[in-house]
């Protein structure tokens, strides 16, 4: 007997959780998987693009070809060039024959636009950080501390009652003073659920993810109707009929009137352009996904935390809506469940409860663990 209580006390010694120092602080993560994902593609996507449109227009040099008269010298084309560029306004006639004009300033300024959008899609996540994360970051310290801590003490509690079975005189009144300390809720963990109780009525988290996915939706639709706008107003455009004759130049009688110009870099202005309007719509369900997380609960882990003694934030039905600031932390518990050290040993216990033969004697994680320490055989069968 001696051999069964050494074995059952270095058991429970190693069932202990160690204390995981300042390395948790320093870990946890404060994004979900899917909006990290967002963030870099959002705002990635168009720096990148930006960054090799300019330099293709480093390298290829002039970003316009126009057609000058044969009769004009080299320094005259460029001037052509030049000139045609810093107008880039397209001169025709309507089917009335009325002289009439149409601006292509759009396609020079399209990639500082598009370093804009970068700014625009980076705002919900300076939003998220700076009005978020700070007491997302105390709230999951604390729970995730809490759950670990509850983990222990119900350890140490299984170590005391062993003790306290060993030297009572009177299995059966140990038991029954067992019982009734269930019954009156000796064994829970009210700082912890009460906690939670309180987060499920408090609504300043959920308000800003909310907020801040609104934004992000508005950004990418906003940025989807400008690129179908610019594609609708010179998708076409690649040619149009240049003026110079302004200034000192308007009464010169061999300039001609209009000159016929080409855009060089036209085709790169249509590609960035539909790779950022794609991949934005396709975005966009991913957003709308993210914000209806929050109209159902993640139970998979405070259910696994139920085997915790008189830990019963599911079965005595306190999730309500979900539409609350739990629901936001239950999200990130599940992103930071390598954190959660106490989670692992739990589910392995929770997966051989499901496996005992007995299972309706087993209610919380004491009565499993009384059972593995050699308790259950002193234990009156009910």
């Amino acid at each position: 007997m001696s051999l069964s209580h050494t074995a059952a006390e270095y058991m429970l010694s190693d069932a202990l959780l160690p204390d995981p120092g300042s390395s948790r602080a320093k870990g946890l993560r404060l994004e979900l998987p899917s909006d990290r994902l967002l963030k870099f593609v959002t705002v990635g996507l168009p720096l990148f693009l930006v960054s090799l449109a300019f330099a293709r227009e480093f390298s290829a040099g002039s970003q316009i070809s126009c057609f000058s008269p044969t009769n004009f010298t080299g320094k005259q084309s460029a001037y052509v060039d030049t000139a045609c560029w810093d107008s880039l306004v397209h001169h025709g006639f309507d089917a009335e024959g009325h002289a009439v004009t149409k601006s292509l300033w759009v396609l020079k300024v399209f990639p500082y636009s598009l370093l804009v959008v970068a700014v625009l899609m980076y705002m919900p996540y300076l939003l998220w950080r700076y009005a978020a994360a700070p007491a997302l970051h105390s709230d999951l310290l604390f729970i995730i501390d809490e759950l670990d801590k509850s983990y222990n003490r119900s350890v140490r509690l299984v170590q005391h009652m062993r003790k306290v079975q060993q030297a009572s005189a009177e299995p059966e009144r140990f038991w029954e003073e067992y019982e009734s300390a269930r019954r009156e809720r000796y064994f829970e963990f009210p700082l912890l659920e009460r906690y939670l109780t309180c987060k499920q009525h408090a609504h300043s988290l959920v308000f800003i993810y909310i907020l801040r996915n609104l934004l992000l939706l508005l950004f990418l639709a906003a940025t989807c109707l400008y690129l179908v706008f610019l594609h609708l107003s010179i998708f076409f455009q690649d040619e149009f009929n240049c003026s110079i004759k302004t200034g000192l130049l308007q009464t010169e009688p061999h300039i001609p009137s209009l000159i016929p110009c080409k855009l060089s870099f036209f085709s790169v202005f249509q590609l960035i352009s539909l790779s950022v309007g794609g991949v934005y719509v396709l975005l966009i369900p991913v957003v709308i996904y993210n914000a209806l997380q929050l109209c159902q609960w993640d139970k998979g882990l405070l259910s696994v935390y139920e085997m915790l003694p008189a830990f019963d934030l599911l079965s005595r039905k306190m999730l309500t809506c979900p539409v609350n600031d739990l629901n936001v932390i239950l999200l990130f518990l599940r992103a930071n469940i390598s954190e959660l050290t106490s989670f692992g040993r739990l589910n392995a216990v929770s997966a051989l409860r499901e496996a005992t033969a007995n299972k309706q004697d087993i209610d919380t994680v004491i009565d499993f663990m009384t059972l593995l320490a050699g308790l259950e055989t002193t234990k009156p069968k009910h």
